[in-house]
């Protein structure tokens, strides 16, 4: 199959495709010759439609040349049943997008209703049916994924696996060393693309041309040029490995002094408890594949910018103009890498003002209301402009998410700050005599509680928190347990209504594997990529199983080898609890970018199952934490494989090599890092080393682990026991009002709406949000709506050249300025902390010395 152009005099005229027929010697035609041609205008349509863009050259010719073979052998009935269909599964599908939906109903309606003659009537039916059933119904996977597959690229080799170990071993160390810092420094895999490539290059040129014999087959050295499944397969490594381990946050919580001081926690019980939880989660990702990897609607939209900047960086670029911009993706990569990593020492280190950019404060520095209200610190950050500061701005990844999950999350977000301040000076259970968002928890006195008072041998005494004080939280901590547990049994409801014809599907085809080991996992689903990935041997749901249970059985060893008072059924229980909401928060995840952890389920549960015990509330929080968390981050590594037709057997070896090299470095980071920063975990650490998380899990596990949840539910704050309820409530009764206005509520999701309330409770508020939010707006919405070709080409790659740069820029400044610290003490670097905002310690209400405020005495037991 070939193309060609139509010559004339007056120029094109007509693009086609020459389709050859062979015949039976005897027939005197040995061969006939069928030419369907398409005008120049037609063929520019087409390639257009296919990637959403007027820029052609970014369409590849192998592309469109498929997509167009594939347009002359759809039929018109084919058409209307893939389009017919179509409509029946993406019907409420968020990421779909809605033009086309309203474009494929007209078009099903009937050649009169479109409005559209009848050559152009059965050009579009056919080009939707193809683009659904041969490429991707959303543009943004048209953009990054390639239509074909060609098997005999190399994928698994020497040098990818070289220099996957090398960028893992690296960038593990660098991002779990910084993963304690506010706002955290980190080298994604979307950064770290960048070096590999370099490396590939530079392998493919000096490693010799020559094999070796490893397990008795033969492995080349350099097997030729350095190819984008080398790449891909290199990346997903360090998309594994390069990660933070979470149980490192609950080792420096029971570590520390100003935390549990736990002796025991060296680096023998994290290395068993870092293998445990790790694979853990890696074994049950792989059960997952059915409902979050082979559905075409999880998208995986966090995974996209991975795939694009693969695209740009090993495959052929036309210099092309787009609305005037001819420069290629790469060299725009290296310039606003360039510049963001020197601008970053502007707001980092000489004028720290303009990262912590809470101005309002300064109109009256000592105003405490002012302070709350628009600090960035201790307040709620109500701030129309809060950073020039890249990592601030980024928080929330603003050019990755789809604009319709940042604006959900966001306006749940400014709704929980009006509720925290409607709360706060209401004094609401207490609340206003502690600062108003902050993940603290405080006695009577209004000072930090103090746990060695009321536990003795890691238990409870209740005799002597009966003469100390009971906990008190800040309204921002409320609001975010309260909305937390609304979050889970709305989010299990809502998914299982609104996903449930999926759910059940994929289960079936779970059950139907156990019984038949042979059966493929993709014979199930008939999407084009699922189609090509079938080419390649599968990799048996019992592998993962066996990882599972290994993990399992390592984590076993090490509650019982260390006195961690843990009983080994606790943790159990909280994994099967857990498992049971795994399925709908990772369908959430694909669709929509946001993960939905388990862990604080998982701390109420262990406090009624091991009342008192905060080791133990930890310790099994953990494991509700990786059912979750790590279950999901490991699976969309799996999508991306999937994506990128890398076989599932190569994925799952890297993926399990780089696990391994992870679990080691970041051990070794996390013990460099508690011997040599000072002052670590303070909130007023110089380098800002402030560690919010481990802050929220020292006050959770407090909270619900060593004063328990009968106390907290029906003693402290009764209203958070009844958030469960009107979580399934109102997950029904949103279900029922959605379907009934699709049309007008297709954007609002009420999980991410909520979703934003549980940002608050922590050191993080709307000086955090409000100007990734504005980046969306241009980037996400705007941009992207009116600008669509210069979004595809460019949009991912500058928010992947602006982290890379802010995070080598920040080790740059930690090495050379700041762990030694040279102090650079201006106006510029400590306007932002003289005042009420920056003393974090201030409150609504004095408590006068010697008082208390609170319940009366002994009426919290």
């Amino acid at each position: 199959m070939s193309s060609y152009r139509e010559k004339s005099d007056e120029g094109e005229v007509g693009v086609g495709r020459i389709s050859v027929h062979e015949y039976d010697s005897t027939d005197e035609k040995k061969n006939q010759v069928t030419v369907i041609a398409y005008s120049i205008e037609e063929r520019d349509k087409i390639l257009e439609r296919i990637q959403e863009s007027d820029d052609l050259n970014d369409v590849l010719d192998e592309d469109a040349d498929f997509m167009l073979e594939k347009m002359e052998t759809m039929g018109v009935e084919e058409a209307r049943e893939v389009l017919t269909e179509a409509i029946d599964y993406h019907s409420d599908d968020v990421n779909f997008p809605a033009k086309t939906l309203r474009k494929i109903k007209k078009l099903l309606a009937g050649e009169e209703a479109s409005g559209l003659d009848h050559e152009s009537f059965e050009l579009d039916l056919r080009l939707e049916a193809c683009l659904i059933k041969y490429h991707s119904p959303y543009p943004e996977v048209r953009a990054v994924c390639k239509p074909v597959d060609d098997p005999s690229i190399p994928v698994e080799t020497i040098r990818a696996y070289l220099i996957g170990t090398f960028w893992v071993v690296c960038a593990s160390f660098i991002n779990q060393f910084f993963d304690l810092r506010q706002p955290r420094l980190f080298l994604n895999s979307t950064v770290i693309q960048i070096l590999i490539y370099p490396t590939g290059k530079l392998l493919e040129l000096v490693l010799p041309r020559s094999s070796i014999n490893l397990f008795g087959k033969q492995f080349s050295l350099n097997p030729g040029p350095w190819t984008f499944k080398e790449q891909m397969l290199a990346t997903i490594m360090t998309n594994v490995g390069a990660g933070s381990s979470n149980f490192m946050s609950y080792a420096v919580t029971m570590k520390l002094p100003m935390f549990f001081g736990l002796d025991f926690v060296g680096f023998g019980f994290m290395l068993l408890m870092n293998l445990s939880t790790q694979f853990f989660g890696f074994g049950i990702a792989g059960l997952l594949r059915r409902w979050v990897v082979y559905p075409s609607k999880s998208v995986w939209p966090t995974i996209l910018p991975i795939l694009q900047l693969n695209k740009a960086l090993l495959l052929p670029e036309t210099k092309r103009s787009i609305y005037g911009w001819t420069i290629t993706k790469y060299k725009f990569f290296f310039i606003m890498f360039v510049l963001a990593f020197l601008y970053f020492f502007i707001p980092d280190y000489l004028f720290t003002a303009l990262s912590t950019f809470n101005w309002m404060t300064w109109i009256a520095p000592q105003s405490k209301t002012l302070a709350f209200v628009s600090g960035s610190l201790i307040g709620m950050g109500f701030n129309p402009w809060t950073t020039f500061d890249w990592s601030v701005i980024n928080y929330s990844t603003p050019l990755v998410l789809p604009f319709f999950s940042t604006a959900n999350r966001y306006f749940g977000t400014v709704l929980g700050g009006l509720i925290i301040v409607g709360m706060y000076w209401t004094n609401y259970k207490y609340s206003g005599y502690v600062p108003p968002n902050t993940s603290n928890i405080y006695d009577n006195s209004g000072k930090v509680y103090n746990l060695s008072r009321v536990v003795v041998n890691n238990v409870l005494d209740t005799k002597l928190y009966e003469e100390y004080s009971p906990p008190y939280i800040s309204a921002g901590k409320l609001l975010y347990l309260g909305s937390s547990y609304a979050l889970y049994t709305f989010s299990f409801v809502y998914i299982v209504l609104n996903e449930r014809r999926m759910i059940t599907e994929a289960l079936k085809g779970f059950i139907q594997s156990l019984k038949d080991r042979k059966m493929s996992n993709y014979e199930r689903y008939k999407d084009p990529i699922s189609t090509m990935m079938s080419k390649y041997p599968e990799v048996p749901d019992w592998w993962f199983l066996v990882i599972f249970v290994i993990a399992l059985a390592i984590g076993i060893i090490a509650l019982t080898a260390f006195p961690t008072t843990t009983p080994v059924w606790a943790p159990i229980i909280i994994i099967l609890f857990s498992i049971a909401l795994l399925v709908p928060t990772a369908i959430i995840f694909s669709v929509t970018g946001y993960m939905i952890g388990l862990h604080t389920l998982g701390v109420i549960v262990t406090g009624y199952m091991v009342p008192g015990n905060g080791i133990a509330n930890m310790l099994c929080r953990v494991y509700g934490w990786n059912v979750d968390e790590q279950a999901e981050t490991f699976i969309s590594d799996q999508k991306l494989a999937h994506y990128a037709k890398i076989p599932p057997r190569a994925a799952f070896r890297a993926q399990l090599l780089a696990t391994l090299l992870q679990v080691v470095i970041s051990n070794s980071a996390t013990t460099f890092l508690m011997n040599s920063i000072p002052d670590l975990c303070s909130f007023t650490q110089a380098s800002r080393f402030v560690c919010p998380f481990p802050h929220t899990l020292y006050g959770d596990t407090l909270l619900l682990g060593v004063v328990g949840p009968h106390r907290t539910f029906d003693v402290l704050y009764p209203i958070l026991k009844y958030t469960f309820l009107i979580g399934a409530l109102a997950a029904v009764l949103f279900w029922a009002v959605r379907r009934r206005f699709m049309e007008v509520l297709r954007y609002v999701d009420p999980v991410l709406i909520i979703s934003g309330l549980t940002r608050w409770g922590a050191t993080y508020n709307l000086s955090y949000y409000t100007p990734g939010f504005y980046a969306a707006v241009v980037f996400m919405f705007y941009i992207r709506r009116r600008y669509l070709a210069w979004w595809t080409k460019y949009n991912y790659v500058l928010t992947s050249a602006l982290s890379a740069g802010v995070a080598f820029s920040g080790i740059l400044i930690f090495l050379a300025l700041q762990y030694h610290p040279k102090k650079l003490l201006w106006w510029g670097t400590t306007i932002q902390s003289n005042g009420v905002d920056g003393k974090m310690v201030a409150a609504l209400y004095n408590v006068p010395q010697g008082e208390h405020f609170g319940l009366p005495a002994g009426s919290w037991q």
